[in-house]
């Protein structure tokens, strides 16, 4: 029998009730880790914990944006579990759908609350367990293909991904000198709870995606990304830090726009 890719490893999930938060946190959970499943969605956190199984989850109530719950979210993860190796900081918002000429400035900062600043704080807290404790770890952010393209997503949250981006570049030069690891990964469009902003049905939201993906033949879903995130989690990238992920079937890198290969 292989050796399970987290096996003792301890990890919180922020935004795990849901999309790739969740898939992450069943993922994890399969690979030997104990999951500490953050989030403010609290009925379908508990069911996440209630279907992995409370000897390998726990559900912690944390809004990214109040720097007290995250500190009792890392406080939690090391009573409860004695370590923490993991941090997946994955809670996010899509945030207004307008454009900059019409932006509502409070929505704008929800959404830079939420993706960015609540970022910053999860990777302070941490890291700054990891670091008094000698641990090894890897943290892991979830960008955007909208934080290396411009016209891929609303402003704000194309910003905030910009943003979160470089968060994890100048992190990692921080944490390297402690042997801890912090990536990002960079997903296409993908049918998640997140996009119910757009008023669409989940198939049709799908369809949407792969017209625009550059990669046809298959469906961008959260089991993708889990999957890049147990990766970035895993000893398998053990030399790998500063690194944006691209899980995109090729979206970033290709111009169709002059109708070449087609």
């Amino acid at each position: 029998m292989s050796k399970l890719r987290l096996e003792g490893k301890v990890a919180i999930i922020t935004g795990a009730a849901s999309g790739i938060g969740e898939a992450a946190a069943r993922l994890f959970a399969e690979n030997g880790a104990l999951v500490v499943i953050a989030d403010i969605q609290d009925e379908l956190g508990a069911q996440v914990v209630a279907s992995i199984g409370p000897q390998k989850s726990c559900y912690r109530h944390c809004d990214v944006r109040d720097e007290k719950q995250v500190q009792e979210t890392v406080d939690y993860a090391l009573e409860t579990y004695g370590s923490l190796d993991i941090l997946f900081s994955n809670a996010g918002i899509i945030g207004p759908l307008g454009g900059i000429l019409d932006l509502d400035m409070g929505e704008f900062d929800k959404t830079m609350a939420v993706n960015m600043r609540g970022a910053v704080i999860a990777i302070k807290h941490a890291g700054r367990a990891m670091v008094a404790r000698q641990i090894r770890g890897s943290i892991i952010c979830t960008a955007s293909v909208t934080g290396c393209v411009a016209g891929a997503g609303p402003h704000a949250y194309t910003i905030s991904k910009h943003a979160l981006v470089g968060l994890v570049r100048t992190a990692s030069c921080e944490f390297g000198k402690h042997g801890i690891r912090v990536n990002c990964i960079s997903p296409f469009a993908l049918a998640t709870p997140m996009g119910d902003s757009a008023n669409m049905e989940k198939s049709e939201l799908e369809a949407m995606c792969c017209a625009a993906s550059n990669l046809k033949g298959i469906v961008l879903r959260p089991p993708h990304l889990a999957e890049a995130a147990l990766f970035l989690a895993s000893d398998e990238s053990a030399f790998i830090s500063g690194h944006n992920l691209t899980v995109d079937g090729g979206f970033t890198v290709v111009n169709p726009s002059l109708g070449f290969y087609q």
